[in-house]
């Protein structure tokens, strides 16, 4: 079973952002989610663990193997999809299989094939292997993208913003290929998007200005806010002084008026009813003291 120690990573870049503060994580086996808006140092994690950027200071430890201090060792044992997966022009799925295969280590011809047609095959894209990848869709581009992060049988499986942009079909088989997947190994899935994390993970972190803000359960989390969440539908007009008068943690429009989650401790007057939170709830009510925190 392997386990990802993280202890204390900090970045700061030249421009004076503070991409990481201070960050510290232990993550095993299976699906982890690290949530946060755009911005709040998510890529920059991904980057730092994935060995393509050093940390100012701290450390992370993959098992024994110290992974900011022995790139070329991680790398062996490390799958990552970026959130801008670039193909070759031109070249088709099984060519751009076959190269990472070798760049990996796999030398051998008739093992590569094999390989190569087994992951296809985990990805459902066999029938495609002679298409041209520029040519797949967003969702089938994550699918290829996943399957060379599965070369080289690895313990730690980084995924940053891989739905994005996908259409709800798309989103959803992409969805059960990272299930499966991470059964076996450790798959960190860095995403703003909250259903992502409530659909697949068991355990997540949320981040937000380079600092963790909540790690643990999602059903934890949830079960801290029971009581504390109120909604009400508002004129379009009003969402100003709601905002000025309670702790306004969401607003999304609803049949054309704003809807408003706030979080209070007791009911905040006329209009207002329990509800049940959800993740979307956490995301925003933590995120909210992070900012208040930081400033």
């Amino acid at each position: 079973m392997a386990q990802l120690k993280i202890s204390n990573l900090s970045k700061t870049y030249p421009n004076g952002v503070k991409a990481l503060d201070n960050v510290s994580l232990e993550i095993n086996n299976g699906m982890f989610g690290l949530l946060g808006p755009n911005g709040a140092g998510k890529s920059s994690l991904m980057r730092t663990l994935a060995s393509l950027q050093e940390a100012d200071s701290g450390s992370a430890f993959l098992n024994e193997l110290d992974i900011l201090n022995n790139p070329k060792e991680l790398r062996r044992t490390l799958g990552y999809l970026p959130q801008e997966f670039g193909v070759y022009p031109r070249i088709t799925a099984a060519q751009l299989l076959d190269h990472m295969a070798i760049l990996k280590g796999v030398t051998n011809s008739k093992e590569r094939k094999e390989l190569v047609k087994y992951l296809l095959n985990k990805v459902n894209l066999y029938k495609q292997r002679d298409k041209s990848v520029k040519s797949f869709s967003g969702g089938m581009k994550q699918r290829v993208g996943i399957a060379q992060a599965l070369i080289g049988d690895p313990q730690l499986i980084i995924v940053d913003e891989p739905t994005a942009g996908l259409d709800p079909g798309e989103r959803n088989r992409f969805h059960n290929l990272l299930a499966e997947v991470g059964e076996e190994v450790i798959v960190i899935l860095s995403t703003h998007i909250v259903d992502d994390v409530q659909e697949l993970c068991t355990d997540m972190a949320i981040m937000n200005l380079g600092r963790i803000v909540y790690n643990g359960s999602p059903l934890t989390v949830l079960d801290d806010l029971v009581g504390l969440v109120w909604q009400k539908q508002i004129e379009r007009g009003e969402l100003e002084q709601y905002e000025a008068n309670f702790r306004v943690i969401s607003d999304k429009m609803v049949a054309g008026k704003p809807q408003i989650h706030v979080l209070s401790e007791s009911n905040p007057g006329e209009g207002f009813v329990s509800v049940q939170p959800n993740l979307e709830d956490v995301f925003f009510a933590k995120i909210g003291v992070s900012e208040t925190v930081v400033s």
